[in-house]
């Protein structure tokens, strides 16, 4: 039998405390149960789960276009950093692709990972050696290699 996919998120928690980028990323299709592994590791941890679309949503909804491509990395960091604890779940993370906002969505990720462990559900697959958000025909698409951070995948074999 499978280990649940909380269970496999909790044990990599475990291993990104030893790593220089403490990121954990949850890949895995819309619809493929990462929201509730996520709500799950929430429950058994005590660690804030963080719907990251409101949350910036709510931040810059006062803000022009170009303020918000500007500010979207402090105003990240702010919402990451207002909990106390050493784990952040991240959760609808798709606001950080939005073309018009010109982000590194896995660069921004690594980088609140320095200070506290993260793990963000990927709405997306491995293929091969990595990490894929969209298809290459949409203007949202990213492709990274799979280094400087741990990966959950519910395909993988645990």
């Amino acid at each position: 039998m499978a280990e649940p996919l909380a269970d496999r998120v909790i044990k990599r928690i475990g291993q990104a405390a030893e790593l220089y980028h403490r990121l954990v990323m949850l890949v895995a299709p819309a619809g493929s149960g990462k929201t509730a592994a996520l709500q799950d590791v929430h429950e058994r941890t005590a660690a804030p789960l963080v719907n990251v679309n409101l949350e910036l949503s709510r931040r810059m909804l006062d803000l022009t276009e170009r303020q918000r491509a500007l500010q979207l990395p402090r105003l990240l960091a702010e919402i990451v950093g207002a909990s106390a604890a050493d784990v952040v779940l991240l959760d609808n993370v798709e606001v950080l692709f939005d073309v018009s906002l010109k982000q590194d969505p896995l660069r921004l990720l690594q980088g609140l990972s320095r200070n506290k462990t993260v793990v963000a559900a990927w709405s997306g697959s491995i293929d091969g050696e990595h990490m894929v958000y969209a298809t290459p025909d949409h203007p949202e698409y990213k492709r990274y290699p799979l280094r400087d951070f741990l990966v959950v995948n519910p395909e993988a074999v645990a």
